[in-house]
């Protein structure tokens, strides 16, 4: 058997853009949950102190009256720039903006980023890469969190290959036995279907694609990063059930990074 590592290359690189795609998207994803542009909001305290810039060393340029209205134009972690309806610009921390009510009259609270937000997450959403049997693969994931240990989601992973390529989704279930720590590992197990195609050279020689039923079990780590983010490494174990004889073993490992809401 004669490898092209030439396809091999090329595979590694269609990959890698589409990896750099997904990150793309999350971070464009997260960067919307964390913009509060254009927000405005009502001063419901005696007043609140704008700084000069993201911190509290940052000197006192203008002080808001209680009931005036400024608006949110952005954000760096827990501090907030806001505009005054006068058009003064400053920088206020995130517990002075606790202090005001939105448009509707709901006060407004803020995630503060921590890992205490983390704890209270309801979905993940990610981009993993890494190997499939051997050649690159790209996985995409979409998780609910249904208590602190146990979440429900489903997968879809690419694998291209110098000889095949492979498709397959997966219904997953996570625990994590210690939610608490920021470094926790976890374990899975999933269930769903998994089809390969041969490449068009191959299809010649009497080879098809086929589609297996397949079952999964697995052991991660995921890390808290900050704010948004959370870093998660995979290994899983899978098995395709064929209509030969034997089932298939299958390996995978997977790399990548999860926002979360």
């Amino acid at each position: 058997m004669v490898i092209d590592f030439k396809k091999v290359y090329f595979n590694s690189i269609q990959l890698a853009k589409l990896g750099c795609v997904m990150c793309l998207m999350l971070g464009l994803i997260f960067h919307q949950v964390l913009a509060d542009d254009n927000v405005q909001v009502q001063i419901q305290q005696p007043y609140i102190d704008l700084h000069s810039g993201p911190a509290g060393g940052f000197p006192i340029i203008y002080v808001a009256a209680k009931n005036e209205w400024i608006t949110v134009l952005k954000r760096r972690t827990n501090w907030f720039k806001v505009e005054t309806v006068k058009g003064v610009q400053g920088w206020v921390k995130q517990d002075a903006l606790h202090l005001t009510q939105s448009s509707s009259g709901q006060a407004v609270k803020l995630s503060d980023g921590s890992f205490e937000s983390f704890a209270q997450r309801d979905f993940e959403f990610g981009a993993m890469g890494g190997s499939f049997e051997g050649v690159p693969s790209m996985t995409v994931f979409a998780d609910w969190v249904a208590t602190e240990n146990l979440v429900a989601g489903v997968s879809v992973t690419q694998a291209l290959g110098d000889l095949s390529e492979n498709q397959f989704f997966l219904v997953r279930v996570q625990h994590t036995t210690f939610p608490e720590w920021r470094v926790s590992p976890y374990v899975t197990l999933g269930a769903g279907q998994i089809r390969t195609k041969p490449r068009a050279n191959l299809v010649q020689s009497g080879d098809e694609a086929r589609t297996s039923d397949l079952l999964a079990a697995g052991l991660g780590l995921r890390y808290y990063i900050a704010q948004n983010f959370m870093l998660k490494l995979e290994y899983q174990h899978l098995q395709a059930l064929t209509n030969r004889d034997e089932n298939e073993d299958l390996e995978q490992w997977k790399l990548g990074f999860a926002v979360f809401f």
